[in-house]
């Protein structure tokens, strides 16, 4: 197999690197996609295409220590040297996204209300005709999310290692799903203050035992999840990308109810977190008080910025796709 481009060039690894940096940060915001800056980035298919490489064959070379010819099968350099990028771009944002979370959670979620309404958007515009199948799919996929957010499971997460490693199984699946991110499915798991406020510990020294074996038991489900179902998700998707695109699409529609800026109380998660209980404005109230116009300023804020970001990453797909049809 021939060297792949960053295995050789350093200044090739340098963007490769900025690349995950700009992933991270996206990834640690809910309703933006790192998958969606891979793909402005025109890393996309690559990521992709290596991580279904972490397959037999690969474990093959491995048993059989041809670690060269591992290393160029999964393109390993590339996945690394990303992978770095990718976790320095989270932590520089995790603390910043756990402060606002806890400080300013009406606005916040706001926000995030607004990026995942407008992705959501985004999703439904991947399926190509809408037929029953789809409409049913997104119908289900509503409903279900929406009765699913409300469970005191989710209201209340359990505080287990178990469930911990369960987040970030599911969590580092939504890399390969257009148009959603891993922090959203963390957030509808009610984890995402809890592990962007281990990282910002992790950050300014607050080392424990604890905290340690948390981030490795997340970051073992990431991998489990990454290697196990990544295969399953790819497969789906191209047998039957309608059906799963309307699902997807329904499943972020409900799931806004985790979302909705007023909230009357705080999730659990931030009470403990924080070790006071916060009131937030109800509906009522909201529609007469000042705070309502810059939750609705948010909200638009954050659609349109997720909708200029498409724009974007279609404007250079195309401009892609053009020039290799002129080579």
């Amino acid at each position: 197999m021939s060297q792949t481009p960053s295995s050789g060039d350093p200044k090739i690894n340098i963007q490769v690197l900025l690349s995950g940096f700009l992933m991270g940060g996206a990834d640690i915001i809910p309703g933006v996609s790192g998958g969606t800056v891979a793909l402005i980035l025109g890393i996309y298919t690559r990521l992709v295409t290596a991580i279904s490489r972490m397959d037999g064959t690969f474990i093959s070379h491995l048993l059989r220590r041809h670690f060269r010819e591992a290393i160029d099968y999964a393109d390993l350099r590339f996945l690394i040297t990303l992978g770095a990028g990718i976790a320095v771009g989270v932590i520089s944002l995790a603390g910043l996204m756990h402060f606002l979370l806890l400080n300013y959670h009406t606005l916040t979620l706001a926000i995030f209300f607004g990026l995942i309404v407008a992705s959501s958007w985004l999703v439904a515009k991947i399926v190509q005709r809408w037929n029953a199948a789809e409409y049913a799919g997104i119908l289900l996929g509503g409903l279900f999310a929406f009765w699913l957010v409300g469970l005191p499971l989710f209201q209340q997460p359990p505080n287990s290692l178990v469930y911990l490693f369960f987040c970030g199984t599911i969590a580092i699946c939504a890399m390969i799903l257009p148009g959603i991110s891993g922090a959203f499915i963390l957030l509808l798991l009610g984890k995402y203050a809890e592990i962007t406020g281990m990282i910002k510990g992790l950050v300014h020294g607050e080392i424990s035992g604890e905290i340690i074996l948390s981030i490795i038991t997340f970051s073992a489900g990431c991998l489990f999840g990454l290697l196990g179902f990544s295969k399953l998700l790819k497969f789906l998707l191209s047998r039957y990308e309608s059906i799963m695109m309307a699902i997807l699409c329904g499943f972020m529609i409900g799931s806004l109810r985790k979302l909705w800026p007023f909230q009357k109380d705080m999730t659990p998660e931030i009470v403990e977190l924080k070790h006071k209980i916060y009131q937030n404005l109800s509906l009522n109230d909201a529609l007469g008080s000042a705070e309502l116009l810059p939750v609705i300023f948010l909200i638009i804020l954050a659609a349109v910025s997720v909708l200029v970001l498409e724009h974007w990453a279609s404007g250079v797909q195309k401009a892609k796709a053009l020039s290799q049809e002129n080579e």
